[in-house]
């Protein structure tokens, strides 16, 4: 379980900066983990932003929306630059689908938590052939907690760390839901790709 660092140093001077990575297959909680830590932070009186990529529609335009509908307001942004440009005096800095920006949202990311601003980050560690989803193993080396979250495999119930894209669709990124993505454990996702 993760156990959430001091959310009572408020003062610029006396804030750390760390980074936070929570990851896994679709549909294991990533979001819904998110979204605890940040209304966590706003319940401790923090100010926090949030953010999403822009091609991420598929809930709602601009708000973080989990599969089980529970729901935080967000900015929607393009480029990972744009997210220096809004987080100001923030104490906390959310990032939902960190998988789909490029290899500058590393840069960002170390930038912020060097400010002193806790950064938390929500993306799919695997893409659909199960291969390391860039720009997340970085991130993840370079971050000061590491939450993995499972699915439930979808085709044995076992714990599932992969997602198998039911399209034949060939690019890496596909947005889709329950009609595109099933949650697999490592024998079934295999099974299935043969």
């Amino acid at each position: 379980m993760f156990i959430e660092p001091s959310l009572s140093s408020r003062r610029q001077s006396e804030r750390k900066g760390q980074i936070e990575v929570i990851c896994g297959s679709m549909f294991s909680g990533k979001t819904e983990e998110l979204i605890r830590r940040l209304t966590r932070a706003k319940l401790a009186k923090l100010k926090v932003e949030i953010f999403k990529p822009s091609i991420d529609k598929r809930y709602h335009d601009s708000d973080v929306v989990s599969h089980n509908e529970n729901t935080i307001r967000s900015t929607p942004v393009h480029f990972a630059g744009d997210i220096l440009l809004l987080t100001g005096d923030c104490d906390v800095v959310g990032i939902d689908e960190t998988q789909f920006f490029d290899e500058e949202i590393v840069r960002v990311v170390q930038l912020l938590a060097n400010q002193g601003k806790r950064v938390i980050l929500a993306g799919l560690d695997m893409d659909f052939e199960g291969k390391p989803f860039e720009p997340m193993p970085r991130l993840m080396a370079i971050a000061e907690y590491v939450t993995k979250v499972h699915a439930i495999c979808m085709k044995c119930g076992d714990l599932a760390a992969f997602s198998l894209r039911l399209s034949a669709a060939r690019e890496k990124v596909v947005l889709g839901e329950k009609e595109s993505y099933e949650a697999r454990c490592r024998k079934c996702f295999l099974d299935d790709k043969k």
